[in-house]
């Protein structure tokens, strides 16, 4: 990685890029500090608190604690990822959108614009559940006049403000993605991860020698011992891959000989990244977002219902890592079979006169072929399951006898996921730019 770094600066227009790309996530982490005026961050002290596993903390922890500072991009990336979830599902349900996602570079500017507009509705959504969820106080910010009764109005500018940032983050990672290098949304979160994390550490490390702490120094040293382990599992699996042998047939066409070749289909046993995880974290934590947007009072049955809710499907209870494990398990095989489709693939096989050594051409590819992904699939899903629900088990019987730490807010087994994978994903993408400037530059 780091001597792909070095290259890199080397070349003036890959340099460019990175620039571009440093600069742009510059902007995005000076938001996250950018108070928004009656948005104090005394309203999100169950962020700051440790509340571990809202879904208040979910959505910090994406933002490297933009959230919890009340700031510009308190929203995040979090609209964008929700509206991108949506529309890749309804690709396979809505008609008109599955013709787009085949009509190549027009198609994709269209679900794009759909996927925008997605994006405004959800983050106004969102904007308004903060708004009237945690209140507005005009006091905190007196360029609003003291003692006017203004609190709606101030109310809509905040959520104004809110949405602003949440498209304005769109749109820092759709300019990456453009002028930079690699996948602006990847890296916009992958920012956030680490930005969590270090100040996490760095929480943690100022708490050394405080009452309660004095075991804080071993306990960082087995936690980060622990991190390292798992990081060395994750990059293990997402670099392991299963490859079918093909044998190309020998064609002699005029005084040319043609094929003869061999070559094999790549298959990774994680193919489908972190999707599943994102997938069905979107889906088991949207009744806690629905529970933030309207609260109950305690009087209620809907405050009850809420109670009976974190109760037994709260993160940490064993029904919720159930139904997490079987979401991801069906969003691992759903992603499987939208990436990968035997059937064309056998069929593609067979009209290039090639074949799977032993296998017979036709439906026997692709019988073989559906076989061996449906494996692959299972065992992928086996450790991405394992990776969403173990390792917050382990950290937390770690951790469990240090009052307020702030590494659980930090590290997450998903969120050290993403990060492997965008870090791997950008440096394929430097490799492939320094591979393109070598070929222009021997052609020239």
């Amino acid at each position: 990685m780091l001597k792909t770094l070095v290259s890199a600066f080397k070349n003036k227009d890959i340099r460019k890029k990175i620039l571009i790309t440093l600069g742009l996530l510059f902007i995005f982490r000076l938001a996250s500090f950018i108070p928004i005026p009656g948005l104090h961050p005394s309203m999100f002290d169950a962020v700051q608190g440790g509340e571990t596993g809202s879904i208040l903390w979910i959505l910090s922890s994406l933002t490297g604690g933009a959230l919890a500072n009340g700031a510009l991009v308190a929203l995040g990336i979090a609209p964008y990822i929700n509206a991108s979830i949506i529309v890749q599902l309804l690709t396979v349900a809505v008609p008109k959108l599955e013709q787009w996602s085949k009509q190549g570079e027009e198609g994709k500017r269209k679900i794009n614009n759909v996927t925008r507009a997605l994006t405004l509705i959800l983050a106004i959504a969102q904007a308004i559940g903060i708004v009237v969820n945690y209140g507005i106080n005009a006091s905190f910010y007196p360029i609003f006049g003291e003692g006017r009764n203004l609190d709606w109005l101030i109310g809509m500018f905040v959520a104004l403000v809110l949405v602003a940032g949440a498209m304005m983050t769109m749109w820092i990672g759709e300019r990456i993605t453009e002028l930079g290098i690699g996948n602006g949304i990847s890296l916009l979160i992958f920012v956030g991860i680490l930005s969590s994390a270090g100040m996490a550490v760095i929480h943690t490390i100022g708490d050394f020698g405080r009452d309660g702490h004095e075991a804080a120094p071993w306990m960082l040293g087995g936690f980060l011992l622990l991190v390292v382990l798992i990081f060395a599992f994750i990059v293990f699996i997402d670099l392991s891959e299963r490859r079918i042998p093909i044998q190309y047939a020998k064609q002699i066409k005029g005084r040319k000989q043609y094929g003869g070749q061999s070559t094999f289909i790549p298959i990774k046993v994680n193919a489908a990244g972190v999707l599943p995880i994102i997938f069905a974290n979107a889906i088991i934590t949207f009744p806690q977002l629905l529970f933030s947007i309207v609260p109950g009072t305690p009087d209620t049955g809907w405050f009850r219902f809420q109670q009976n809710w974190a109760e037994h499907m709260g993160m940490g209870t064993w029904l919720f890592a159930l139904i997490t494990g079987i979401l991801i398990f069906f969003f691992s095989f759903f992603y499987a079979r939208i990436q990968f489709n035997p059937e064309e693939v056998s069929r593609n096989i067979q009209q290039y006169g090639g074949f799977v050594p032993g296998i017979r051409p036709g439906k026997p590819t692709q019988v073989y072929l559906s076989k061996i992904t449906q494996r692959i699939t299972f065992w992928g899903a086996v450790f991405l399951a394992f990776i969403a629900i173990v390792p917050g088990v382990l950290f937390a019987a770690l951790l469990r006898d240090q009052p307020g730490n702030m590494l659980l807010h930090g590290f997450t087994a998903t969120g050290m996921l993403i990060v492997v994978s965008v870090a791997l994903e950008f440096e394929k993408q430097l490799q492939s730019q320094l591979m393109m400037k070598q070929y222009k530059g021997f052609l020239n």
